[in-house]
C-alpha cells in the first residue's frame, strides 16, 4: 500500500509544479532595468544662484516598458521632474534635478525614483558646494 501511495505522489508530482510557470512577476527577465551613466552628480563648487539644473542621464536594459510612478528629493531645496512616458527597452531617459543654490555650503542630497524596474527604490545622489558670488 506504501508502495502504491509513493506512485501515485510521483505520478501527481508533475502536475503541481506546472502551476508554477513563469509571468511577468516573478521573471525578472521580463521587467525594465535601469543603467545610469551615473548614479553621483557632484555639482563640485557653483557659485551662490548659479544654475542649479543637472541631468540623470538612464537607459532601459530590460526587456519591458519602464514606468517611473515618483521622484523624490530629501528635502525642499532638491526638486527633481520624471519623464511621463514610459521608456521602452533599448531606449534612453533622464531625470532634471534642480537645486536651490540660494543656500551656500555643502550640500549632498538624494533622489529616490519608485517605478516598476528590478531593485526598488532606486536612489541617486547630488553632491556640491555652493560659495558666495
Amino acid at each position: 500500500m506504501k508502495k502504491l501511495a509513493f506512485i501515485i505522489c510521483l505520478a501527481l508530482a508533475p502536475m503541481f509544479s506546472v502551476a508554477q510557470h513563469v509571468t511577468p512577476e516573478n521573471d525578472t527577465t521580463l521587467k525594465p532595468v535601469f543603467k545610469f551613466d551615473t548614479e553621483v552628480i557632484n555639482y563640485g563648487t557653483i557659485a551662490r544662484e548659479a544654475d542649479g539644473v543637472r541631468y540623470f542621464k538612464f537607459k532601459n536594459v530590460g526587456s519591458a516598458p519602464l514606468i517611473i510612478e515618483s521622484v523624490k528629493g530629501s528635502c525642499g531645496c532638491t526638486v527633481p521632474t520624471k519623464p511621463e512616458e514610459p521608456i521602452m527597452p533599448g531606449k534612453t531617459g533622464e531625470i532634471k534635478v534642480k537645486y536651490d543654490t540660494k543656500r551656500v555650503g555643502r550640500f549632498t542630497k538624494t533622489v529616490t525614483i519608485v517605478s516598476n524596474a528590478t531593485g526598488q527604490p532606486k536612489v541617486l545622489k547630488i553632491k556640491g558646494e555652493v560659495i558666495k558670488k
